[in-house]
């Protein structure tokens, strides 16, 4: 059993070991299950888990913080590329992550090495306020590469895209509908709606459509 202060009380009764804990008002907290005998430390509960959370995250952080990721570069490399990997290398900074930049050259880009060092550097300065290199950047075979270390978090400064959508603004939105275009009717015409059926064409007295003989006129019939 260990008291507050760290120091080997000995091997105790249980009900005894429980009994000191009381009457200091703390508590008994087995500390070492696996050993022979068990071992039990007379501690205040509540601090004695902060302490072990508070370890447990120190711990966390340095593994998170040996983790190296890469980002590949081109000579040759677009605007719209360099900003898209700019912005993975500062979210990977902001989580206490190392880069490694690594530049390569393609057959005849190797008599232009200014280039790639040009990006190299134009790199460097943009994730200035979230990390340094930890050493100048190399010419390692057919390519450049360096290392950039993750700030302190109290100089670092804040990751620009913490807290956006994954989604573009305005993805998802339903596009408004163009309401469809209706011609003004001609003054005197006869107009019908859209889904009106046609009108059917006039029929004839007996029943013919378009009967030539319905517009002749026949001679009353007098009674004989």
């Amino acid at each position: 059993m260990i008291d507050p202060e760290g120091r080997q009380i000995g091997i105790l009764p249980l009900g005894e070991a429980i009994l000191r804990a009381r009457n200091l008002g703390m508590d008994l907290v087995e500390v070492a299950p696996n050993a022979t005998p068990p071992v039990c430390r007379i501690v205040d509960y509540g601090k004695y888990q902060y302490e072990l959370a508070k370890k447990e995250k120190e711990s966390k952080k340095h593994q998170h913080s040996n983790r190296v990721k890469e980002i590949q570069l081109r000579p040759v490399i677009d605007q719209h590329d360099f900003e898209v990997k700019l912005g993975h290398a500062v979210d990977f900074l902001c989580d206490d992550m190392k880069v490694k930049l690594a530049l390569r050259f393609r057959g005849r880009e190797m008599r232009h090495q200014e280039l790639g060092e040009q990006i190299i550097q134009k790199f460097i300065r943009a994730v200035a306020p979230y990390g340094q290199p930890h050493e100048p950047p190399k010419l390692v075979g057919k390519g450049i590469s360096v290392m950039i270390n993750p700030l302190p978090r109290a100089k670092r400064a804040p990751n620009p895209r913490a807290g956006q959508p994954s989604t573009p603004p305005g993805a998802g939105a339903e596009k408004p509908q163009t309401p469809p275009i209706v011609a003004k009717p001609e003054a005197g015409v006869a107009t019908r709606a859209p889904d009106a059926p046609p009108p059917s064409p006039a029929r004839g007295s007996e029943g013919f459509v378009n009967n030539p003989f319905a517009a002749l006129s026949t001679p009353e019939q007098t009674p004989g």
